[in-house]
């Protein structure tokens, strides 16, 4: 399976220990097409890249992705992007947050949730973000064989 993982970039990189994280578990579920965005030194990866490039290369991604994972904590235009992208390509979206940030999610984030095709998973440690992520999988793969 082919996996989008989305996390902040230009929003803010304070949660890309959690991107390791996550991504780390995602790689047991398939192919993470982005694990870029988990590595620390993103800027060094990127800087032959201009914007054009790096939209085109993620939108072409994201069209060969299966499901799409977006860590939503760190407010990020990119990820909001991403996610709207996403749902008009008719993708699976699971969208993690950490309610002790101290911030609210974005309305439109959470008001999309139908636990059909776009889930929204709170979560603290992580076993809770591995349990979102395989009940997420569980049930897109299943989706996949009906």
């Amino acid at each position: 399976m082919n996996i989008y993982f989305c996390g902040s970039i230009r929003g803010g990189r304070q949660d890309v220990a959690i991107y390791q994280q996550i991504v780390t578990c995602l790689k047991s579920y398939g192919t993470v097409l982005t694990e870029h965005v988990a590595f620390p030194e993103l800027e060094l990866v990127e800087k032959n890249l201009n914007d054009a490039e790096i939209l085109e290369r993620d939108m072409q991604w994201l069209s060969k992705a299966q499901v799409v994972v977006a860590e939503v904590t760190q407010p990020s235009l990119g990820v909001g992007f991403e996610i709207a992208r996403a749902i008009t390509l008719n993708k699976p979206v699971l969208c993690l947050f950490r309610p002790s940030c101290g911030q609210r999610l974005s309305a439109l984030i959470r008001g999309s949730a139908n636990n059909r095709s776009f889930f929204v998973g709170n979560y603290e440690q992580r076993d809770d973000f591995e349990k979102f992520i395989q009940d997420f999988m569980g049930y897109c793969s299943q989706k996949r064989t009906v």
